[in-house]
């Protein structure tokens, strides 16, 4: 099976707000998928079914052909996820923030891979320092470290990069395309940098109002439905969608 996710139909309700509706999509080995669209499209919604933490209305999900629904715990150990604004506790030490979460996935020789990822992400310094005392940055890469911890085959990425200065972004962007291409991985990728997903992402899919209305490369998707960039395209989606779906 080369998709690491599988999402067919899925849909989520709150009510009768349609948050999530019939999505369909998946990422490959060694793909990087951008998830796109405006605030209140269905991103993170999406993500947070693939997480397990909200139960879909309906649809499925699979990952490397487990289903999340049936099998939570066994697909979660093939996932990890990182972002900015889901920080680690402040009052842990780096290290002690690794072991708990090395624990929580049962990662085999926890001792030696918590010093693999310290010295991956240049955070050997840092490793008996509170992570409330570092730097946005160097939490930044301190999360990343968490997300890699047990190897994943599914890397979920909200925002990975928001308020990172540029050369921070650009060390973080370095990592995640390294993972996904070096490896057995996929990546599923959030952001709102237009910029940073035409050099990082392989695929994206544009949201808007819980549906996906355009998918492709992101080099070439904006020129296909006549606009001059990606970042003009995401405008369009967020303030005309309909005038791209009478174009399909």
């Amino acid at each position: 099976m080369n998709a690491v996710l599988e999402v067919k139909n899925l849909r989520k309700e709150y009510g009768e707000t349609v948050a999530v509706d019939g999505v369909s999509f998946t990422v490959g080995k060694n793909e990087i998928v951008g998830l796109l669209g405006p605030n209140g499209a269905g991103k993170t919604t999406t993500i947070n079914m693939v997480l397990g933490v909200l139960e879909p209305s309906g649809g499925s999900i699979a990952i490397e052909g487990i289903d999340v629904r049936t099998r939570r715990s066994e697909a979660m150990q093939r996932t990890n996820f990182a972002a900015v604004y889901a920080q680690l506790p402040g009052n842990l030490r780096v290290r002690e923030s690794l072991t708990v979460f090395g624990h929580i996935y049962r990662v085999d020789d926890l001792k030696m891979r918590i010093a693999e990822v310290l010295k991956e992400f240049e955070l050997e310094k840092f490793a008996d320092t509170k992570v409330g005392l570092l730097s946005s940055g160097e939490q930044a890469r301190v999360s990343l470290a968490k997300a890699m911890l047990n190897k994943p085959r599914l890397l979920l990425l909200d925002e990975p990069t928001a308020s990172l200065d540029p050369s921070t972004a650009r060390a973080i962007r370095e990592k995640i395309r390294a993972f996904a291409k070096s490896g057995e991985g996929g990546v599923l990728w959030t952001s709102h940098n237009m910029l940073e997903v035409e050099m990082v992402c392989d695929r994206v899919l544009f949201l808007s109002h819980g549906k996906i209305l355009l998918e492709g490369n992101p080099k070439t998707l904006a020129a296909e439905h006549g606009k001059k960039n990606l970042e003009e395209l995401f405008i369009t989606v967020a303030r005309e969608p309909l005038s791209l779906e009478l174009e399909k």
